[in-house]
């Protein structure tokens, strides 16, 4: 997968992008980002926001390496599934994100 293809998997996964990093919230404060994905040059990384306020890498790869799960969707080669309870929190994120289309944009 190439930086646009896991840009577009993960906008339709439910990340957001907060501070120009494809990103998921926290279910109480959905404009904070808690796991963000940074694309650099010829890599990707995922990191993870710890209680102190600091980005922690937590899995990095080469864009060669990695390549979407044919099961769960989940881009293989990125230390995902080693995240506790990544799936769960895409799932509010998505689901969150429904929502909001359909109450709109006024909140209606």
């Amino acid at each position: 997968m190439d930086k646009d293809a896991l840009a577009a998997w993960a906008i339709s996964n439910g990340w957001r992008i907060v501070a120009g990093h494809p990103s998921l919230t926290k279910p109480s404060s959905p404009k904070e980002a808690i796991v963000r994905m940074v694309f650099k040059a010829t890599v990707v990384t995922v990191e993870v926001k710890k209680p102190a306020g600091k980005w922690e890498k937590v899995a990095g790869a080469p864009y060669g390496a990695v390549e979407p799960d044919e099961e769960t969707g989940l881009p293989r080669g990125l230390g995902l599934e080693a995240i506790p309870s990544i799936r769960m929190l895409m799932q509010e994120n998505k689901d969150r994100m429904v929502f909001e289309r359909m109450r709109g944009p006024a909140g209606a």
